[in-house]
């Protein structure tokens, strides 16, 4: 219903994290496993355990999004005939 309050809630928009764009993946990482370690135990309120999951959510969202930048930098080294190194080739690519 459109007065109901219980409408009112699920229709808000998801809260925004800003502070999760400038963490390190460790970081990020590290408050993701305390948050699944939070709702295994079960000892979060209904809405905070609401709250965290979003959190959560987001956390590995932006841990995807740092690897996958990760994986694009990685290279590997190509060697010449006498065994120096010559350059980097994306990890990925066909020798």
């Amino acid at each position: 219903m459109p007065g109901d309050p219980a409408s009112a809630q699920t229709a808000a928009p998801r809260p925004a994290f800003a502070d999760i764009k400038a963490m390190s993946f460790e970081a990020a990482l590290k408050e993701l496993e305390q948050i699944v370690t939070r709702l295994e135990r079960g000892d979060v309120e209904l809405e905070q355990s609401i709250d965290i999951y979003e959190r959560g959510e987001a956390l590995r969202a932006h841990c995807d999004q740092l690897l996958r930048r990760a994986e694009m930098k990685v290279e590997r080294i190509t060697l010449g005939a006498q065994g120096q190194p010559t350059g980097t080739t994306p990890l990925d690519s066909e020798v």
